[in-house]
Parts: C-alpha cells; sequence; structure tokens
C-alpha cells in the first residue's frame, strides 16, 4: 500500500484540488485510491448514504477516485456554532460542543481512533492521498497535532508542501514554513507545487533555483491558475460569484451560512449572476433570493432583522428560497426548546410567508435522500436539529423506506422551503425554477445540466492540467 500527504504553506493554497488531481491521476492509472483528512474545520458538510457526516473536501475527493464518499474518508469533523464553540463530530456523528481549549486537550486523545481508521482504509485501498489542514507551521498548534506531521507521522507518509502564488510571497511561504518544522519533520517534505500560477514560467527559474538551493527539497510542479467549476477549499474563501447573466440570484450571506456549496450548481447556467448579498440593498434587482442553511439559525435570523433583510426580503416581488436554516426561518416561529443553539426556551418570530413552526429539538437527522419536486427527480441530503410542523403545502416527495415523505413548503410561483441540500445540483428542477423567471422576463427557456456530470468532466481537466505540469513519475517514486 502506499501513500501519500499534501500538506499547504496556508490555508486555501490549493490542497484539496491538488489531492484530488492526484486521486484522479492514481485512479485513471488504474489503482484503488482514498482521500483521507483526519480532521476538517467546515460549515460545508455532506451525508453518506449511512447518514453519517462528512467535509464536503473528501466528497468530491471520492468523486475523483470514482468511489462512494464516506465517513471514514474525514472522521473528524468541526462546524463552528459560534466564534469560540464548535460542534465536535467524530465518525459522522455528533459528540459534543467544546470551545478551542477544551478540544485542544481533548484531540490527543483521538489519535488512536485515527489510527485505526486509517490502518483500516491501508487494507482495502492501493493509494491512500492524506490531506493536511491549515499549515503545518503553525508553531502554537503544533502540540498533540493530528492533522498535518502528526497525521504524516501516524501513516508514516512523505509530504508534497503545495504553495500558493496568486497571493504573492510564495517563495518567502515556502522557505518560512520549511524553517519552522523540526528535522524530522522537513525530511519528510520532499516535493514543492507552485499552485495557481498566472504568466511565463521562465520568469520563476531564477526563483525555483533559489529556493530549492536553500531548502534542498525539488519544485516538483507549477500548476497554473485553472478555472474549474468546483469546490476548492473548506472554508468561506470558496464563495463563488458571477456576474454573467441577465437572471439575477442573491444568496444572503448569513455571518453562520453552512453549506455554501448548495448553489454551485447555479455557475453552470450561462444566464444566471450569482452573488452573496451582506447588505439588503444588495438585494434589490434580484430575480430570487435563497436564504442558505445556518449553523445556528435563530442567531442569524435576528441578524437578518439587524441589517434590515428581513423587511427587503419581506417585500421582495420575484421568488424567496429557503433551505434547511433559510426554510425554517421562513415559517412563522423557531422555538429552541432544548437550548441546540443558543439556550432552553429562546424563539424568534420567523418571516411567516409559511404557518409551519420550527421546534429545535431531539436527535440531529442526517439522511442522504432521493426524491421528486416539482415534478423533477432530486437527489440530496438532510443535515439539520428539530422539526418544522404545520406545513400547508409541501413541495418535496422523499422516497425513504419505501415510503413517501413529504418535505418543504411552498407559496407556488412565490416562496419555496425545503431541508433538501444540494436540490439545485438536479438540472431539471434547477431549470424549472430558472424557466419561472425567464418566463416572467420574457426570456428563451434553457435547459440546465446536472451538476454530477459537469464535475466528471471538470475532474478530468484537472488531471490532464496537473500531469501537463507536474512530475507524476517522481510522485510516485516518493510514495512509500
Amino acid at each position: 500500500m502506499k501513500r501519500i500527504m499534501v500538506q499547504g504553506t496556508a490555508s486555501s493554497a490549493g490542497k484539496s484540488l491538488t489531492v484530488a488531481a492526484l486521486c484522479r491521476i492514481f485512479t485513471q492509472d488504474g489503482y484503488r485510491v482514498c482521500p483521507f483528512k483526519s480532521q476538517n474545520m467546515s460549515l460545508n458538510s455532506y451525508v453518506d448514504e449511512e447518514g453519517l457526516e462528512m467535509g464536503r473536501a473528501q466528497v468530491l475527493q471520492a468523486y475523483a477516485c470514482r468511489i462512494k464518499p464516506r465517513a471514514f474518508m474525514n472522521p473528524i469533523l468541526l462546524k463552528p456554532t459560534t466564534d469560540r464553540k464548535s460542534q465536535v463530530i467524530i465518525m459522522g456523528r455528533p459528540y459534543k460542543n467544546m470551545d478551542a481549549v477544551e478540544y485542544f486537550e481533548f484531540k490527543d486523545s483521538l489519535k488512536d481512533k485515527i489510527r485505526e481508521i486509517y490502518k483500516d482504509i491501508e487494507k482495502n485501498f492501493d493509494i491512500v492521498v492524506i490531506e493536511g489542514a491549515g499549515s503545518p507551521a503553525e508553531i502554537n498548534l503544533k502540540d498533540n497535532d493530528i492533522v498535518n506531521m502528526g497525521m504524516a507521522e501516524i501513516a508514516d507518509s512523505n509530504v508534497l508542501l503545495v504553495a500558493d502564488i496568486d497571493r504573492g510571497g510564495v517563495f518567502a511561504s515556502i522557505y518560512g514554513t520549511y524553517m519552522l518544522l523540526e528535522e524530522e519533520e522537513k525530511k519528510r517534505i520532499k516535493g514543492v507545487i507552485i499552485n495557481k500560477f498566472r504568466g511565463d514560467k521562465s520568469l520563476l527559474k531564477s526563483g525555483i533555483e533559489k529556493i530549492e538551493s536553500l531548502i534542498k527539497v525539488p519544485v516538483v510542479g507549477v500548476v497554473p491558475y485553472i478555472d474549474l467549476k468546483l469546490e476548492d477549499e473548506d472554508g468561506a474563501s470558496d464563495i463563488r460569484t458571477t456576474t454573467k447573466g441577465e437572471i439575477k440570484i442573491s444568496v444572503i450571506r448569513l455571518p453562520r451560512i453552512s453549506n455554501f456549496t448548495d448553489f454551485n450548481a447555479f455557475l453552470l447556467d450561462e444566464d444566471v449572476s450569482l452573488s452573496y448579498a451582506q447588505d439588503a440593498e444588495d438585494l434589490k434587482d434580484a430575480d430570487i433570493i435563497i436564504i442558505p442553511g445556518s449553523k445556528n439559525t435563530i442567531e442569524d435570523l435576528r441578524w437578518l432583522k439587524q441589517r434590515g433583510f428581513f423587511d427587503a426580503v419581506k417585500n421582495h416581488k420575484g421568488i424567496v428560497f429557503g433551505i434547511c436554516g433559510g426554510y425554517q426561518m421562513m415559517g412563522r416561529e423557531i422555538i429552541d426548546e432544548e437550548g441546540w443553539e443558543t439556550y432552553r426556551g429562546d424563539k424568534e418570530d420567523g418571516l411567516s410567508f409559511f404557518e409551519g413552526v420550527t421546534y429545535l429539538k431531539g436527535n440531529k437527522r442526517t439522511k442522504a435522500v432521493i426524491g421528486s419536486a416539482l415534478g423533477s427527480k432530486i437527489e440530496g441530503y438532510e443535515i439539520h436539529m428539530g422539526e418544522t410542523l404545520n406545513s400547508q403545502k409541501p413541495f418535496v416527495e422523499i422516497l425513504e423506506d419505501e415510503q413517501t415523505k413529504l418535505d418543504g413548503d411552498m407559496v407556488e410561483g412565490k416562496y419555496y422551503g425545503t431541508y433538501v441540500h444540494g436540490i439545485f445540483d438536479s438540472g431539471e428542477f434547477r431549470e424549472k425554477i430558472l424557466n419561472m423567471v425567464r418566463n416572467k422576463k420574457g426570456l428563451e427557456n434553457k435547459i440546465s445540466e446536472d451538476f454530477d456530470k459537469k464535475r466528471e468532466e471538470e475532474l478530468d481537466k484537472l488531471a490532464a492540467v496537473f500531469r501537463d505540469n507536474v512530475d507524476i513519475e517522481y510522485i510516485y517514486k516518493i510514495m512509500q
């Protein structure tokens, strides 16, 4: 069994897509490949076929391997609930909420669990491609590390270091990262990849020669900036916007926005302009306003009121669509009966587009779903606390255990709300919603493409660019 680890000089250096590229290349070469990231911090999560929660980056990487995403690919997931606390999810199930200090003390106890999961993966695959988090040179966090060099030690893996040249300072970031490592850690760094380069590579030659002489590690690739319709990193830096089309969709950028990957599919529609509204004024020309998911629905609902969004959405003449927490906000009231988000008994009035009342209580529902909405086939997943009662006109039918479960609510042609994440990935459903707007604006109807099909094309494109610009044969040699 072979393995290689990808670490970065900083967050958003391109680790996730580098792992995805290597996963697709090794898969194309005939190997059974698995991605792995011991710990993720992200509000973008996914539910696998067993109903277990995991980070979205490993979902994309699993697709690159042409296998189903599974929670063991990301055994520890941290989902921030406030600026100081996160929900800790272990092997797809919520464990407890912890602040940073509590988790820092707790995580050392996770090493044996991570080692056990990783060893099971080794038994079933030819190659494991491991992703780090942030930077391995965060010297204040190196004690009890389980995701960077600590993980490299668990797996006994060599490391590729990825650096982002697009933001400037690439050689300083490579040198600084390397020099802050311990001697044993430096020995694991076997190659550097310079990522997101724009321009003539010949201009880099002297800089590459200098950095190689300083750290005695080869630069094994310079990857050009690639415009891909793929999810990149896990953080909010990946929120994608486009201003190309006549149909204007505004997603409200909630302070605790979660699963904003729900809207990436709109990037495939040529006549759609997708933006993320930070002020109520940003909504004024929107044809569709979307209220996304939230990790703290009551607090984000209060934020909507404080920032003037509440009245702007109430007065909107077009379509308003809510997903998960956004759907809950569109109802009459949200009641935190058991103190899951704020405190026991806390409540807040919603937009009252629907009569539904949401009670935050009981177990978290995590479920992969298939079904139909507005007559179109859909696939997606649910991740939510609580239950919404008194729905008047559900528009989603979910097939579950050979039964039909109704979901969501709607005022046809005006308001739509659902718990199903990923509903817009269905080209047929997205097309139906967009054609409502096109008809109203006197535009010609269009056909929307399924996001899954486009993802495959983009992953092959990513792999081809890496093959052309990275020494893949060298990477095969350094894999242990």
